[in-house]
């Protein structure tokens, strides 16, 4: 039986939350979401208990800090795994990732174990970057796969979908990033384990509401990170 969740990690989200949560529920109507919100300053949160009150599929993990994406991704996990969920999303809030391409992700589990949603492959694209953020994700994907020695043309990508069996072959306590770096680590420790990844053209769309939680010092991270995960540390 088919029963995924969407897991939605949020900090000062409160502008997009109601919308974004709307859009996932009618792409995939038979999924739970789980809004991972890390105490927003601005109301994230009461906002999405105010909607888990009126619709039984909307969860909501409150966490006390903002303790990175990474942390928040592996909590949402663990409550998956208790709970007997057949399959796990990730996706940001700020409809950077197209909640319509959910169903397409789902579709591409049925003959790999991870689908991983593709910016740089034909039919995938970005709107609404300066030159020097594509250049920038562009050159880091690149970096990041010649290290690795991978095929996979976007593993900072952060739209996915799990399989069961991949988050429980997968050694979660074993993932050390927190910031953006916790992409490329979790899909690199998947082809490790033996687990079949497949990428999945998306069109990404920069946010329009809010601000990018990207940092210097995620970005340093998933620099340093690929060398780590390269000689096995």
């Amino acid at each position: 039986m088919i029963h995924p969740l969407v897991l939605v990690p949020t900090f000062n989200e409160r502008g997009n939350l109601e919308p974004f949560v709307s859009a996932v529920r009618s792409a995939l109507p038979s999924a739970d979401i789980l809004v991972i919100d890390d105490n927003s300053p601005d109301g994230t949160g009461d906002l999405a208990d105010h909607l888990a009150a009126v619709d039984p599929q909307i969860k909501v993990m409150h966490r006390k800090s903002k303790a990175g994406l990474g942390r928040a991704y592996l909590a949402g996990f663990a409550w998956a795994l208790e709970r007997g969920y057949s399959h796990v999303f990730e996706i940001d809030a700020d409809f950077s990732h197209n909640p319509a391409d959910l169903p397409r992700l789902l579709a591409a589990t049925q003959t790999a174990d991870i689908a991983l949603g593709c910016r740089w492959t034909r039919g995938g694209g970005v709107t609404g970057w300066p030159l020097s953020r594509l250049l920038i994700s562009r050159g880091g994907n690149l970096y990041a796969k010649t290290i690795l020695g991978v095929s996979l043309n976007d593993l900072t990508g952060g739209f996915k979908c799990f399989k069961r069996n991949a988050l429980q072959t997968l050694d979660l306590d074993q993932i050390k990033s927190i910031g953006y770096g916790f992409q490329i680590e979790t899909t690199w420790r998947a082809l490790q384990s033996g687990l079949t990844v497949v990428e999945v053209p998306i069109h990404f769309t920069d946010r329009t509401i809010g601000e990018s939680k990207m940092s210097g010092q995620t970005f340093r991270e998933a620099l340093t990170m690929v060398w780590r995960l390269r000689f096995g540390n």
